[in-house]
């Protein structure tokens, strides 16, 4: 019998990566706990000596208990939680990237922590397009005015008319998952789609049809641009005051991705002066933002409450990659997305 915690939340339930888990690795002898946290009802933060987590360390040691095995989402694997479980081998994350886990911390104490990468790239490529078709025609702000009584017949004014997808040049900063989809979806548009990412493949690219370029002529020639890289220390505000004044007068800006790589402070004047055109956002680097954000008071601008990724087959995706890991796991084979390759040493067994 193997003891294995499904530590869901209000997003992927603990009864969905129980099903997952039965179906994928029904064949071995699995003894389910669970646990039920409260993220995104409260928002998740930092626990203990990681970030992104919802719950208390405290909570995912009860409910451990002797567990071999954890699937989760949002459950902080602190330093702490890792060294008080002596019996956990395997912990499989179902998110892009496993923030609430402390990778060095698992190494140490002899645990495989596997992740859950695509989990949500259809998802979020719908919802980037969709910020981008509602900021280019002004969508949400229409609605608005049209809800309080204003029929804004000047929006058909050449100087407030919106702008087409068709002939435009959109450039996506990162082409991984999310961005091979929002292009796909863009080419369709007819648009002509630049790409800025040092880790793309350029024979990849010229095959899906893109143009790599560096990442500041990309801002002087997109009338639209569409974040879509990961939060580094490489990338962090990677589009700051200094670079946002490459865009030409009035391109739209959309960040589906992640705040940090946004510098903020810097869109309130460009928004106000004209030179950025639009801007759309599902993410900030304060989440959520505070009352008197001052984008909530400039021009033009959309704001969704980190939705992107918010659909039931996301939720179910990811369960059923975590539990295709824990299958594997269980068979004795390799999981195929290790976080922290150098713990496979102390896993001389597992075959590729």
């Amino acid at each position: 019998m193997t003891s294995v915690l499904a530590a869901g939340d209000h997003f992927v339930h603990p009864e969905v990566f129980v099903d997952a888990l039965r179906r994928t690795a029904g064949s071995h002898d699995l003894e389910f706990s669970t646990l039920h946290l409260p993220w995104p009802v409260e928002p998740f933060g930092r626990v203990g000596n990681v970030d992104e987590a919802s719950g208390t360390e405290r909570q995912v040691l009860d409910a451990l208990g002797d567990a071999e095995i954890a699937a989760t989402q949002m459950a902080p694997f602190t330093a702490k939680v890792l060294a008080e479980a002596p019996n956990l081998k395997f912990v499989g994350v179902c998110r892009g990237g496993p923030v609430n886990v402390d990778l060095e911390a698992a190494t140490d104490n002899g645990v495989i922590v596997s992740y859950a990468p695509g989990r949500n790239a259809a998802a979020a490529a719908e919802f980037a397009v969709g910020m981008i078709l509602a900021a280019l025609r002004r969508i949400p702000g229409s609605d608005a005015e049209l809800k309080d009584g204003n029929w804004r017949g000047d929006y058909y004014a050449y100087e407030n008319a919106g702008l087409e997808l068709e002939g435009s040049t959109v450039g996506l900063v990162g082409y991984g998952a999310i961005g091979r989809i929002v292009a796909r979806v863009l080419r369709a548009f007819g648009s002509h789609v630049l790409v800025a990412d040092p880790f793309a493949d350029a024979a990849r690219s010229a095959a899906d049809g893109v143009e790599p370029v560096e990442l500041d002529e990309l801002l002087r020639r997109s009338s639209v641009v569409s974040l879509h890289a990961r939060l580094t220390r490489d990338t962090e505000q990677l589009l700051n005051a200094d670079n946002l004044k490459l865009l030409p007068e009035g391109a739209v800006l959309v960040n589906t991705a992640r705040g940090g790589l946004l510098d903020y402070s810097a869109l309130p004047g460009l928004l106000e002066s004209g030179h950025l055109g639009a801007l759309a956002v599902d993410v900030y680097d304060v989440e959520p933002p505070p009352r008197d954000w001052p984008l909530f008071d400039a021009p033009n601008v959309i704001t969704t409450p980190h939705l992107a990724g918010a659909t039931r087959q996301t939720a179910h995706r990811a369960a059923d990659i975590v539990a295709g890991e824990v299958a594997r796991f269980c068979d004795g084979l390799r999981p195929r997305f290790v976080a922290n390759p150098d713990v496979l040493a102390r896993f001389e067994g597992l075959r590729s």
